[in-house]
Order: C-alpha cells, then sequence, then structure tokens
C-alpha cells in the first residue's frame, strides 16, 4: 500500500478597518510587491518582489517564501497560491464600508506536513502575524495619514528576525571601490562581502561609517559612492572599504605587511578577519534596517 502523508490545515485570518475610502485603499494595494511599494514593511523584513509586474501568473515571494499570483481583481483582491512544494494560499481583500471606511482582510490557509506545522506553531504564526500587522499600520499611515500605535514585536519574533537575517557573501573588491584598489601601491591581503540594500535603507556611504563599530578608526578617504578607513601600524597598514552602489553595500579589506614580524601577527588574525567581518556588516545591516522609515511612513513623505 502506498503510505499517505499526515497533514494538517491551518487557517489564520488577520483584519483591519481603515478609515479611508476602499479606492483609495485599493490604489495602494496595487502596488504591492512594486519599485515603490508602500505597503510590505521592507527593509525590516525581506521585500516582497516579483519576476514581472503585479498580475495573474506573476512569480515571486519575501524571503524564502515562495509563491505566484493566482487572482488579481485590481484594487479588491490579490491572491497567492504557494510554489516550491507546500500547499495553500493567502490573499489580501479590500472591501468598502462606506464612503469613508473599508475594510481590509488578509487570509492563509495551507496544508501542512507534521515538521512544517510544528515550525508554524513554534515560530512562524508569529512571525507571519507580525508582518501582516505592520502592513496594516503602512496602509493606515498610507492611506490617512495617522501613525497607529507601532506593533509590538515578541521575543521569539525578535530573536527569529535575527536568526534569519540575511547573511554577506564573498566577492572580489568591487572595480570601482577606487579608494581601496588604491590604498597602497602593493597588498598583500584583500577580501569583500557584500549584502543586497532593501527598499528603505540608506544609499549614502557616510550612514555605513558605524559599521566597525566604536573602532574610531580615521577616515582617509571619501567619494560619492566609497568611504575609506584604516590605521597605519609598524607591523602592517590597513584599510576598510565601504562601497555603496547598485543597490549592495560592500566592506573591503586590503592589507599591506611591513615585515616577518607583520606576516606572524597577520597570519593569526587572518583566521577570525572573515568571522568579524561578516558579522560588523551582517549587525550592522540590520541595524540600520531597524531604523529605517517604515514603507507607510516612506509614503507619506512622498506625499
Amino acid at each position: 500500500m502506498r503510505a499517505v502523508r499526515a497533514v494538517s490545515a491551518v487557517r489564520d485570518v488577520h483584519a483591519r478597518t481603515v478609515a479611508a475610502p476602499a479606492a483609495v485603499v485599493g490604489a495602494l494595494l496595487d502596488r504591492l510587491g512594486g519599485e515603490s511599494d508602500p505597503l510590505f514593511p521592507a527593509p525590516v523584513w525581506p521585500p516582497m518582489r516579483f519576476d514581472r509586474p503585479l498580475g495573474v501568473g506573476a512569480d515571486g515571494g519575501h524571503g524564502f517564501i515562495r509563491y505566484r499570483v493566482a487572482a488579481y481583481e485590481p484594487g479588491r483582491r490579490i491572491r497567492f497560491c504557494f510554489t516550491g512544494g507546500e500547499s495553500g494560499w493567502h490573499e489580501v481583500t479590500v472591501r468598502p464600508l462606506g464612503p469613508g471606511s473599508c475594510r481590509v482582510e488578509h487570509v492563509l490557509e495551507s496544508r501542512l506536513p507534521p515538521l512544517q506545522r510544528l515550525m508554524w506553531s513554534l515560530g512562524i504564526r508569529a512571525v507571519h502575524g507580525t508582518v501582516v500587522a505592520e502592513i496594516f499600520d503602512n496602509i493606515e499611515r498610507a492611506a490617512t495619514g495617522r501613525t497607529p500605535a507601532p506593533v509590538r514585536r515578541s521575543a521569539r519574533v525578535r530573536l527569529l528576525h535575527r536568526l534569519l537575517w540575511d547573511r554577506p557573501r564573498a566577492v572580489p573588491l568591487p572595480a570601482t571601490a577606487r579608494l581601496a584598489h588604491s590604498a597602497f601601491p602593493h597588498t598583500d591581503f584583500q577580501d569583500a562581502w557584500q549584502l543586497e540594500l532593501r527598499p528603505g535603507m540608506p544609499q549614502e556611504p557616510e550612514a555605513w561609517q558605524g559599521v566597525l563599530g566604536r573602532s574610531g578608526f580615521p577616515v582617509r578617504g571619501r567619494t560619492e559612492n566609497e568611504i575609506l578607513l584604516g590605521e597605519d601600524a609598524r607591523h602592517l597598514d590597513f584599510r576598510a572599504s565601504v562601497h555603496v552602489a547598485d543597490g549592495r553595500v560592500t566592506l573591503g579589506t586590503v592589507v599591506r605587511i611591513h615585515h616577518t614580524a607583520g606576516r606572524l601577527y597577520f597570519a593569526v588574525v587572518r583566521r577570525a578577519h572573515p568571522f568579524l567581518a561578516r558579522m560588523m556588516l551582517r549587525r550592522f545591516h540590520r541595524r540600520l534596517a531597524l531604523a529605517a522609515p517604515s514603507a507607510g511612513e516612506r509614503e507619506s513623505a512622498r506625499g
């Protein structure tokens, strides 16, 4: 006999009444997943992105959650069907309650095997509820100009948020990081770690100057998209480049070693350097995302 895998049904509903016409809220909904998305709570959470403009058949998702647009009624309703092995859907609807108010509802239905159901119960449900509440907050900010009481992220959500944050990847030192490339006549070591910028994150290198913490390293140079920090010592000289361009931030390091003692010293430091560089970039990336204006605040400022 063929084994039947046990699954559990999940249904999760969130709704809010918004003191704005349904047409106004619906117009905001139609921009979901676009370049100037006024609703999805990025940069605190990974942005919603699709492979084409919002419409039936558009593939995408946010973070590791993947889905496809299965139904779209402009200004009224969007349904997303999960892809990538997960069964179910989630949808957002806008229903008028009168000339000056409407009801926004988000419904999720899914059938989960035991392990995924456990993950849903232990953490994903809380994260999902927080993201939906922050979407509703952005709807209110953008549609009414008023700022609702901010969502309180539970200790569990904050922990998962920290654990799931983007991780830097190793890349070549960008060719346009000219200050780093010209820092020394020759270099004995160089590396670079990179993260994508999320919508709403600062794009000025000066905003990223604190990536090295409270080190107090002097600034050695600035350009439009790069700031160079560093220090010279008897055993070696180093420069740290913070390069912001093309929707990415890159933390690069170049080192010049003076003599044998410097080589011995750096042989030890080099083992810890990749871990420390990744940790500092990841931590500061998250800090700036948490401090950035929400999508609703950015929309109100544009307004």
